[in-house]
């Protein structure tokens, strides 16, 4: 099973874009729009739950996010807005804030913190999973490493089948 020891992940397989593309994507705004789209779905999570009985407290401050987690609930929340067009959810195993950054840190699934469960999709579906499942499960899909993550492409048909609830978020929730 692939996790992120406490030094970090090193090494580059699979990429499609060079390092400088990637450095020009991060200096022309790309991933601070991420982030604010990312903000956006965790959002949208949080009102969909919410309409459903779940209530999610987020914690604001980055010190409370890297001891505790995202939110008092433990969902790690992931926005994957790729999962339409290539008919696979992304499973983050690590990550790295800057491309120029030399080693990854465990993230997603595998974050140190109180999440037991994880939500990814879009602004009209997602799925809940529990992290402990999928650390079995990651293995058996396909690797997907970029300059800034590592992840694994778990068909969109497995993630109906592994979920704890998938989630169709109505026009009056977003």
């Amino acid at each position: 099973m692939a996790t992120a020891p406490k030094g970090g992940i090193r090494g580059v397989t699979n990429m499609s874009e060079t390092h400088a593309q990637c450095q020009e994507k991060y200096t022309n705004g790309y991933y601070s729009q991420q982030l604010e789209d990312g903000l956006v779905f965790q959002d949208i999570v949080t009102q969909a739950l919410y309409q459903r009985g779940i209530v999610v407290v987020g914690y604001a401050s980055r010190r409370f996010q890297r001891s505790h987690g995202e939110n008092l609930l433990g969902a790690e929340i992931k926005n994957d807005k790729k999962f339409r067009s290539t008919g696979n959810v992304y499973i983050e195993i690590a990550e790295k804030a800057h491309p120029d950054r030399p080693n990854f840190t465990a993230s997603g699934i595998m974050r140190d913190d109180n999440s037991w469960l994880y939500v990814i999709g879009d602004e009209k579906t997602f799925w809940i999973f529990a992290t402990v499942y999928l650390k079995k499960l990651v293995s058996r899909w396909q690797r997907k490493e970029t300059h800034t993550s590592i992840g694994h492409l778990m068909p969109v048909s497995e993630a109906d089948k592994y979920a704890i609830r998938k989630i169709e978020v109505s026009s009056d929730e977003a």
